[in-house]
């Protein structure tokens, strides 16, 4: 009954509370009226920065979309299907398309389901400004309730504090969130959830008083992405990731055309293309996209590009944490058929390319690999270093070259973005 479902309601709010306060939250405030979920479906967060953000999830109630896996973890399991959470399955290819639906028909329900909290961000950033917001969201075409979270205590950003002694501090921190007037989307928003979500976020960012920028989620996991090398922090590898998907080169095969394109660009044998040239090779008309990205790659200025290059970038966008396999790839379009080696030269313009730099040291990592002092390296001898000296780009490239703030293990702490404050970000009028 009524009574029943209330006395509920509190008792599920006071745990989330007191565990809260367990973990050092001792003030949480709160600005503006939630709106009702039959006024707005869903309600957008940000910025997103770290698992403290399940706050206003914890203290709302609301329904969230999260891992399948999520509800098997020990006491946390049992606590979140209280919110009734839409679950995303990792093993479920047509997961993503189920889960939209799923948001659609909850939305559209009239305020028979909770109201859906989604971080339309999709990754954490570290709260200098939003990252582009992805569609999920904005899909069903519902009113949305904007909300935003700040950290007054400066402290948040250390998950955990300890002295010298390895004894743990406590501090009390403060949590504040904002709920923004409903956004009802016009009808041309309805058409163009990217539209809808745009306007959203700047409304947003306008309450935070921070930028927007056109990085995205892809851009947050190629920027902090695991491999055998890091990205610098003024890798142009970041504007080379929006212009492949603006001109919609990244597809679900993307490992078959990554083939194609070096069997082609190794036929080739290093001859410069013009931008025509360039076009026909990707199949693809002339266009301001495309002439930015051929910018990229005319480095002479000369109008003129190696297609080698633009593969190795290719292949790093598409797949970010399999540094080696990019370096393998980029042997076989350089290598000669003789021996299988490549120059020094061709090192530095496989690895410059891979790291999205215009100029870059690698004679010490060069000699350091050719030991019999050859004047070439194969993959081979490459990997085998490599395997030996698993840090090598810490020793051998991080050293040698300024700009690379990424190999500070500060810039990947609790999981955040880099600090995204290129020179093109969008202030705010």
């Amino acid at each position: 009954d009524g009574e029943s479902c209330v006395l509920k309601w509190l008792t599920r709010v006071t745990i989330m509370r007191v565990m809260w306060f367990a973990g050092g939250f001792h003030w949480i405030s709160i600005k503006g009226r939630q709106a009702l979920p039959a006024e707005a479906p869903i309600l957008t967060l940000g910025p997103h920065s770290s698992y403290f953000d399940a706050i206003p999830v914890t203290m709302t109630m609301a329904s969230i979309v999260m891992k399948a896996e999520s509800k098997d973890i020990p006491v946390w399991g049992t606590l979140i299907k209280y919110i009734r959470p839409v679950f995303v399955s990792r093993s479920d290819q047509d997961s993503r398309r189920k889960t939209v639906e799923e948001i659609k028909r909850r939305a559209r329900s009239g305020g028979d389901w909770p109201q859906i909290m989604i971080f339309p961000e999709g990754t954490c950033t570290n709260r200098t400004c939003l990252i582009t917001f992805k569609p999920g969201a904005f899909i069903p075409a519902v009113p949305v309730q904007p909300v935003v979270i700040r950290y007054p205590n400066k402290l948040v950003r250390l998950m955990t504090l300890y002295t010298d002694s390895h004894r743990r501090v406590f501090s009390v921190l403060f949590s504040f969130s904002q709920y923004l007037p409903i956004y009802s989307p016009s009808e041309e928003e309805k058409k163009n959830p990217a539209l809808f979500a745009h306007n959203v976020r700047r409304l947003m960012a306008k309450a935070l008083q921070v930028p927007v920028t056109d990085y995205s989620y892809e851009d947050c996991q190629l920027a902090m992405a695991e491999g055998q090398i890091r990205l610098p922090v003024d890798t142009c590898l970041l504007e080379f990731a929006k212009l492949v998907r603006s001109l919609g080169l990244k597809r679900v095969n993307s490992e078959k055309l990554l083939q194609d394109y070096g069997k082609r660009a190794r036929k080739l044998q290093g001859q410069r293309l013009s931008l025509e040239d360039f076009s026909q090779f990707l199949e693809l008309p002339v266009s301001d996209e495309l002439r930015h990205m051929f910018a990229l790659f005319d480095e002479n200025e000369d109008h003129s590009m190696d297609v080698r290059e633009f593969v190795i970038a290719f292949s790093v966008v598409c797949r970010p944490a399999k540094t080696l396999d990019t370096i393998r790839l980029a042997f076989q379009m350089f290598e000669a058929e003789e021996d299988g080696a490549i120059t020094e030269n061709e090192l530095m313009c496989i690895l410059r390319t891979a790291l999205g730099v215009g100029e870059l040291k690698v004679s010490r990592l060069f000699r350091a690999i050719d030991e019999e002092d050859s004047g070439k390296i194969s993959f081979e001898s490459f990997r085998e270093f490599v395997d030996q000296h698993p840090d090598f780009a810490e020793q051998y490239l991080y050293s040698d070259n300024a700009g690379f703030g990424s190999s500070s293990p500060s810039h990947a702490a609790n999981g955040f973005c880099a600090d995204f404050s290129p020179s093109e970000q969008k202030k705010l009028d």
